[in-house]
């Protein structure tokens, strides 16, 4: 059977049409995957060399998935030859090719979260500044806006709003923290994931030749979930495709639900001012769920202003109503979901992995996570520790990425003694001022003690050196013999497995198997074969840059007959038979802190379309009218989203039907047109609170910190809980004894500090 025969006319259409510019619009389960797969095949069948064909997803697993369904069409040989993956590791692969450009080792190392926040931690030590203050998380953060805003450290120290906004939330030295970690992890041979993003930019727009290289090699291009592309991304895929301009951009504007880590909707609802003689393919049939969830979230999402517009249909079955459940407080509502998964497993002989339960935050999965319990129902959470995040796991790591990249100095830094070798406290520190004083590496007074003057005693110079002699063995046999055994090699000699063994606490049994179940997985990776490069051997170096790229979405077994608890961003790609949608109340979902300019609510709104298109048969909403928050039982009331889904398709158990509360919008947050527009979007302002008989005088806004007392003119006297935010946006939560939990932003709260 011929592979277009598969297709409906719709998605046929977008796999038969190969040149130019085109964006296809996938409604929720309508076979967006099918037809990336299918173009890419149909391309390697028209004669394109797949060498020449960029695809781009979000996930590891996406991407080995549509290999995969490619390898079946046009062979594997040729699917392998693909540049297809994240666009973190397809660009952490260009910028290892062309590290010597920016002055990068090849192996350099890719520090995950962790790894930054504790290098901000030291440079804000070692620069003497209140760490109460500039918090690693919200340097990082702010660090991070810039990178992918594309404001590069001496861009930022210029920036005259930028500077004055940092004095204003009292962290002057921001700017300075960000010259130092960027000089640091420069040294250290070190980029993080903004980097990988970042740094590819500064590639394409320093080097010319580079641009073109990349540009002649792409002839086709094809980016997945477009609709979830930050400026830094999206500025990349122009660049890359602007000498051929046969871009594919696949998407769904009702699902972009990740502004908060960048991502721009406009990038998807410009795309034609971008590529005016563009074609667009609508992809309109939904093929997952019934036709009453459907048309659900139809009249929830056509409510929405901004959006493409397209009607989603399915020819599957009518379907049962829409369940809308009320439970008196949020414990009673983990009994109702557990109760009715309970029934539904022994009455209609359902899996568990059939199940879904979706929330807004995941601090909302206990009450849940409970009642499974207590009724013996297995289930597992999504976005918990990640098992690479896990501290053994990182130790080991930590030798590997020291093998590869000696000037490391968060790896050095953790296992220098680890497992302890009388290597101190004080030592590092006497290596760590010498490396300062003569901008160097951590490793580089390691072996050259005398010439920076450590200060460091000979007893101890002779432990520091046999470390060294260790990680230098474990480097010369980096790239020659496969991961697994050097790594097995590695874990033995170091002594770490012989410490996790020792313990015998079922904490350190814990570790023990974590670390044989890395090393099982190092087994597998060296395993395999490179049909294109036969008897190829795969090294430490690779599995390196393998792992240091994988997503939470990378790691769920798809095989564990559980119930799935997880947000509902984390759903997002994913489809369950039976879901629950639970927390269904306002100021939760939508969330409170969304609730300042439509633009805002409308991603909520998306956001809660993407939770009831995860749907295949079942689904359920519940809300809870009274909920514990900070310690206090507060009254709930129902999501307006409720009152927003057509009547005739819900089915209201013992709820009353909400009424949407009004707003008034009074800005809008503006698409940044360049990489020269402000570092952070400013957020849309909101009605001041009517004023009552008693006036106070209002503090300045910097000045209010956690822990205050302050007194508000309408809700009377309250503790500030935490007050997070840029200066244009800063919100307090404050809890109030006469109203409960309030988030105030602080430019019209008139707050007056007791």
């Amino acid at each position: 059977m011929n592979y277009l025969d598969e297709l409906n006319d719709a998605q046929r259409a977008a796999v038969e049409n190969i040149s130019g510019p085109m964006m296809v619009i996938a409604g929720a389960g309508s076979g967006k995957t099918r037809v990336l797969t299918y173009r890419v095949a149909h391309l390697i069948n028209n004669g394109v060399d797949p060498f020449g064909i960029l695809a781009l997803t979000f996930t590891n697993k996406a991407a080995r998935e549509m290999k995969s369904r490619i390898g079946t069409i046009v062979g594997d040989g040729e699917a392998r030859n693909i540049w297809m993956g994240t666009f973190h590791s397809i660009f952490a692969r260009i910028l290892r090719i062309e590290a010597d450009h920016l002055n990068y080792p090849r192996n350099f190392t890719i520090y995950d979260t962790q790894d930054s926040k504790s290098l901000i931690k030291d440079i804000v030590k070692e620069m003497g500044l209140d760490p109460k203050i500039y918090k690693p998380g919200v340097v990082f953060g702010r660090i991070s806006s810039a990178k992918n805003n594309l404001i590069s450290p001496e861009a930022y120290q210029q920036n005259v709003d930028i500077v004055s906004e940092d004095h204003q939330t009292g962290k002057p030295k921001m700017a300075e923290i960000y010259l130092q970690y960027a000089l640091r992890c420069f040294k250290a041979g070190a980029m993080d994931f903004d980097d990988l993003l970042f740094k590819t930019n500064v590639l394409l727009r320093s080097f010319p030749d580079i641009l073109y290289k990349y540009q002649h090699k792409f002839k086709y291009i094809l980016v997945d979930e477009y609709q979830d592309t930050n400026f830094s991304q999206y500025l990349i895929v122009k660049q890359l495709a602007a000498a051929h301009q046969n871009l594919c951009v696949v998407g769904d504007d009702a699902q972009s639900i990740y502004a908060f880590r960048g991502a721009n909707i406009q990038n998807i609802l410009n795309f034609q001012s971008d590529y005016p003689d563009f074609k667009q393919f609508k992809l309109e049939q939904n093929y997952r769920s019934t036709q009453t969830i459907v048309n659900a979230a139809n009249s929830i999402i056509a409510k929405n202003k901004d959006q493409i517009q397209k009607e989603v249909w399915t020819s599957n079955d009518a379907g049962a109503k829409i369940n809308v459940h009320q439970s008196f407080t949020d414990n009673e509502e983990g009994k109702y979901v557990a109760g009715e998964i309970f029934e539904l497993v022994h009455r209609e002989s359902k899996k568990y992995s059939e199940f879904a339960i979706l929330y807004r935050t995941n601090a909302q999965s206990r009450p849940f996570e409970e009642s499974l319990r207590k009724n013996n129902l297995p289930y597992r959470i999504y976005g918990g520790l990640s098992f690479y995040q896990r501290k053994e796991i990182k130790d080991l790591l930590a030798y590997f990425r020291l093998a590869a990249n000696h000037n490391d100095e968060e790896a050095f830094k953790r296992v220098v003694n680890y497992p302890a070798r009388g290597i101190g406290k004080t030592t590092i520190e006497k290596l760590t001022i010498a490396a300062r004083n003569a901008e160097v590496s951590l490793w580089d007074v390691l072996k050259n003690p005398h010439t920076y003057k450590s200060g460091i005693a000979n007893a101890t110079q002779g432990k520091l050196n046999d470390f060294a002699t260790m990680i230098e063995s474990y480097a010369a046999e980096l790239n020659s013999i496969p991961a697994y055994d050097l790594g097995h090699l590695i874990a033995t000699s170091s002594g770490i497995l012989k410490e996790l063994y020792d313990d015998k606490s079922p904490e350190g049994v814990a570790r023990y198997e974590n670390i044989q179940e890395l090393l099982n997985g190092m087994k597998n990776f060296s395993d395999q074969e490179d049909n294109t490069n036969p008897g190829r051997v795969f090294t430490l170096s690779d599995f390196l840059i393998d792992v240091a790229l994988l997503t939470d979405a990378d790691n769920d077994d798809d095989d564990d007959n559980k119930v799935s608890l997880m947000t509902i961003h984390a759903a997002k790609g994913l489809e369950f038979p039976v879901v629950f949608v639970v927390g269904l109340e306002e100021n939760l979902f939508p969330s409170q802190l969304s609730l300042h300019s439509r633009s805002e609510l409308e991603e909520e709104r998306r956001l809660f379309y993407v939770a009831l298109t995860r749907a295949e048969q079942i689904a359920t909403l519940s809300y809870a009218t009274s909920r514990y928050r900070w310690g206090t039982l507060t009254h709930a009331e129902p999501s307006r989203f409720i009152d927003e889904i057509d009547e005739k398709y819900i089915n209201i158990e013992n709820a009353t039907r909400p009424k949407t509360p009004s707003l008034d919008f009074s800005s809008e947050r503006q698409r940044f047109q360049s990489n020269t527009a402000p570092l952070f979007a400013q957020k849309a302002s909101v009605k001041p609170v009517a004023k009552s008989t008693a006036p106070i005088e209002a503090s300045d806004q910097g000045d209010i910190e956690a822990g205050q007392e302050v007194m508000h003119e309408r809700f009377g006297k309250g503790k500030v809980l935490s007050v997070e935010g840029d200066p244009a946006n800063k919100k307090a939560t404050v809890f109030f004894p006469k109203v409960g939990q309030k988030q105030l932003l602080l430019r019209f709260a008139k707050l007056q500090i007791l």
